[in-house]
């Protein structure tokens, strides 16, 4: 899966559009995600609604957003959830 990032797309933006594109997905299950921030490589988000107490939401988090925005954007080296 290709990217049409330009060069003056900002990380951060590159990494909302991805979130944007597994969003539905954890909507679905009746949680979103939130982007907290961008640093160094690491990317801050925030699990709401049933996310936020689900116990499967570490592995939302690793198996679905880390690996698809590891995938996409090499660059970034892990995803943390934050309160």
């Amino acid at each position: 899966m290709g990217d049409n990032f330009g060069d003056s797309t900002s990380l951060n933006q590159r990494v909302e559009q991805i979130l944007n594109d597994l969003r539905p997905f954890i909507q679905a299950d009746g949680g979103d995600v939130e982007l907290v921030s961008v640093d160094q490589g690491v990317v801050k988000v925030r699990l709401r609604g049933a996310c936020s107490g689900c116990p499967m939401s570490r592995m939302t988090l690793q198996m679905g957003i880390e690996r698809r925005l590891r995938e996409r954007l090499p660059e970034i080296r892990a995803v943390e959830a934050v309160p």
